[in-house]
């Protein structure tokens, strides 16, 4: 979450780090508009997660001794998740959100 807001602003330091916009999808990689132009970067995510970013959102690439990888989109904020919730979402309008009190909410409804 931290790498998300410390990479909104476009405006830093970190070495090897650069803020862009995801261009195109193919087969797990992505091509990014950055500093400089990225093809084919592999994308991070958290083990057990596979998606598709959506063409122009913002991202992070980060480049190192094994190469340049994009970072993920920076995530919206979703004003009403609280602190230690979870929300999966689709770019077509379906949700899952896991609820602090132990409620799972599927597209708004609540699920037992």
């Amino acid at each position: 979450m931290w790498i998300n807001e410390y990479m909104t602003g476009r405006s830093f330091t970190a070495q090897g780090a650069s803020a862009g916009e995801i261009r195109s999808t193919n087969n797990g990689n992505v091509s990014v508009s950055s500093m400089r132009d990225y093809g084919a970067l592999p994308l991070i995510a958290p083990s057990g997660i596979a998606y598709v970013p959506v063409i122009g959102e913002p991202t992070v690439v980060m480049e190192g001794a094994g190469g340049a990888v994009c970072l993920g989109v920076i995530a919206a904020p979703k004003e009403d998740l609280q602190a230690g919730e979870l929300m999966l979402y689709s770019a077509g309008g379906a949700s899952i959100v896991l609820k602090n009190n132990g409620k799972v909410l599927i597209n708004g409804r609540e699920v037992s």
